[in-house]
C-alpha cells in the first residue's frame, strides 16, 4: 500500500506522469546511439550495413522482449515489473560507456533493447487499470508522447555532453535518469484498488467502468462466461482472434517509419548533404510534431466517444488521417532543403503519431485487463520484426547507393511512405465487431 495521507486529486493523471517520464527516459537512453552515429561511424570506420546490425541488435532483443515482457506484466503486475526493468535498462545505458567496438555496442544494445522492451506493455496496462474508456486514449497519448519528447530533448542532452565531454559520459548520463525516476514510482504507484491515496469518488469512477466493461461483451447472458474465457488466455488463443492480428499490423506496418526517423534521421541528414550541427532543428522538430499528433489523436477519439460515435469509430480517425498522412514522406525525395524535409518529416510524425495512439489504446479497449499487456507485446514483436528487416534493407541500400550522393535513401523512403496505408486498409478489415465479439472473447467496438 502507498504511504498513507489525504487523497490525492485526480491520482490517475499523476499516474499516467509518471508513464509519461518513464517514456522519455525510456527515449534520451535509446537515442543516444543514433545521435551519436555519424561521429562513431568516423572513431570506428562502421558502414551503414554495421550501423544496421548495431541497430537490429537492440531491435531482436526489443521483439522478443515486449512478448515476453507483457506476459510478465500480466503476471507480476505493472509495479514490480516495471522496476525490475527500469533497473536493467538503466544499469546498461551506463554500462554502455564502457563499449570498445562493434562487438561490444551490439552486445550493449541487446541488453539495452530487452529491458526497454516492457515499457510499452507496462504502461498501456497500467492505463487499464486505472483510466475509464472514454480517457484512454487521451492518456495513452500522454505516455506515448514521452517518446517524442524524449526524441526532442535528446540531442540537446547528449550533443551537448558529447562536444564537451566525448561519448562515454553521453551515454552515463541518460542511464542515471532511471534510478531517479524508480524513487517516485516505487512511492505512487498501486492498482486503484489497493492505493491509500486515491479519492473514494475517483476509484468508484474506475471500478464502474470496469463493471461496465465485463459486462457490455454482446450485450447479452454470456457476460458472465465471457469473462471467464477472457482470464489469462494462452498466446494461441489470442492469435486466433482478428483483432489481435489488427493490433499486429497497425504496429508492424507504421512503427519501423517511426523507427526509421528516431534511428537514421542524423545518418539521412549527412546523407543529403546537412551538417549535424546546422541540421540540429531538424532532428527535433519532428518528434515535436509527433509529441503534438498524440494529443491531438486522443483529444479527437474522447470528443468523438462524447459526440456519440461508437468507440471504435472513434479510434478509426486518427488510423485513417494517419495512413493517409504519412504518405507525404515520398516528397522528401524532391528536396535537399532543410526546413521543407523538417517541415515534411513533421508532417509524417504528427499523421503517424494518431495511427500510433489507436494502436496503442485498442488492446486495454478490446481485451480484459489479464491479456492487455500480453496483447501490446505481441503488437510490439510484430513491430520488432518488421523494424529488424527494415534496418537490414536501409543499411544496404543506403551503403549501395552511396553513388546517388544526396538520393542514397529514396528508395528507402518511397517504401516508407507507402507502407502505413497499406497497414491502415488492413487495420481497419481487422478491427471490427464479428463472430469473436459475439462469443464474448473480445469487446465490442
Amino acid at each position: 500500500m502507498a504511504i498513507a495521507g489525504k487523497p490525492i486529486p485526480s491520482l490517475r493523471w499523476w499516474i499516467g506522469g509518471l508513464l509519461f517520464a518513464s517514456t522519455v527516459i525510456n527515449y534520451i537512453d535509446r537515442q543516444t546511439l543514433s545521435l551519436l552515429a555519424p561521429y562513431l561511424k568516423l572513431e570506428y570506420h562502421w558502414t551503414n550495413s554495421d550501423y544496421a546490425n548495431i541497430a537490429i541488435a537492440f531491435r531482436i532483443a526489443y521483439s522478443m522482449g515486449q512478448t515476453g515482457f507483457g506476459r510478465l506484466m500480466d503476471r507480476v503486475g505493472t509495479r514490480r515489473g516495471l522496476t525490475l526493468t527500469v533497473i536493467w535498462y538503466s544499469v546498461v545505458s551506463m554500462l554502455t560507456s564502457l563499449a570498445s567496438g562493434f562487438y561490444s555496442f551490439a552486445t550493449f544494445r541487446f541488453l539495452l533493447g530487452a529491458g526497454e522492451s516492457a515499457n510499452w506493455p507496462a504502461a498501456t496496462k497500467a492505463v487499464s487499470e486505472w483510466f475509464p474508456k472514454r480517457e484512454r486514449a487521451l492518456a495513452t497519448a500522454l505516455f506515448d508522447s514521452g517518446s517524442s519528447i524524449g526524441g526532442a530533448v535528446a540531442p540537446f542532452i547528449v550533443l551537448w555532453i558529447y562536444f564537451r565531454w566525448g561519448w562515454r559520459p553521453a551515454f552515463m548520463v541518460p542511464g542515471a535518469l532511471g534510478v531517479l525516476w524508480l524513487i517516485a514510482w516505487r512511492w505512487l504507484y498501486y492498482p486503484p484498488e489497493k492505493h491509500s491515496r486515491i479519492g473514494e469518488a475517483e476509484l468508484a469512477m474506475i471500478e464502474a467502468d470496469k463493471r461496465l466493461a465485463e459486462t457490455s461483451h454482446a450485450g447479452t447472458a454470456q457476460a458472465e462466461t465471457s469473462h471467464k474465457r477472457t482470464a489469462r488466455p494462452r498466446w494461441r488463443d489470442l492469435l486466433r482472434l482478428p483483432q489481435t492480428w489488427g493490433i499486429v499490423v497497425a504496429k508492424t506496418f507504421t512503427d519501423p517509419v517511426y523507427f526509421f526517423i528516431t534511428e537514421w534521421f542524423p545518418i539521412y541528414l549527412v546523407a543529403k548533404g546537412i551538417e549535424l550541427k546546422s541540421g540540429l532543428i531538424a532532428v527535433w522538430i519532428p518528434f515535436i510534431a509527433a509529441d503534438l499528433g498524440s494529443f491531438f489523436a486522443g483529444g479527437v477519439s474522447g470528443y468523438l466517444i462524447k459526440r456519440g460515435w461508437s468507440l471504435g469509430a472513434a479510434r478509426k480517425v486518427p488510423i485513417i488521417y494517419g495512413g493517409i498522412g504519412m504518405t507525404l514522406l515520398v516528397t522528401t525525395i524532391f528536396t535537399t532543403n532543410l526546413y521543407l524535409i523538417a517541415f515534411l518529416f513533421a508532417v509524417v510524425t504528427f499523421t503517424y503519431a494518431g495511427f500510433t495512439t489507436m494502436a496503442n489504446v485498442l488492446p486495454s479497449d478490446l481485451f480484459a485487463s489479464e491479456s492487455v499487456a500480453s496483447v501490446s507485446g505481441l503488437g510490439g514483436t510484430g513491430a520488432g520484426i518488421g523494424t529488424i528487416v527494415a534496418f537490414k534493407l536501409i543499411g544496404y541500400f543506403s551503403d549501395s547507393r552511396q553513388a546517388a550522393g544526396t538520393h542514397s535513401f529514396d528508395p528507402v523512403v518511397i517504401v516508407a511512405g507507402v507502407v502505413p496505408l497499406l497497414g491502415m486498409i488492413l487495420v481497419l478489415m481487422l478491427i471490427r465487431n464479428n463472430e469473436a465479439t459475439e462469443q464474448g472473447f473480445v469487446r465490442r467496438v
